[in-house]
């Protein structure tokens, strides 16, 4: 039981004073730039599958 109390305890601690949180300002570009990036990935996949679709029902109504 020690040993878990302690884990949690050097766990807080290490989160207060160990970890550098970032500013508002660098949270929003970050986020801006996972959207932004998450979006163009999307869009992507999504013209590859358009374009496989396509292709595969052009080949079966060849048949």
């Amino acid at each position: 039981m020690e040993k878990l109390r302690k884990f949690f305890n050097d766990t807080v601690e290490e989160m207060q004073y160990k970890v550098s949180w970032p500013t508002y300002s660098e949270l929003q570009k970050s986020s801006i730039l996972v959207l932004v990036g998450s979006l163009v990935f999307a869009l992507l996949v999504g013209a590859m599958d358009l374009v496989y679709d396509s292709t595969l029902s052009w080949f079966y109504n060849q048949f």
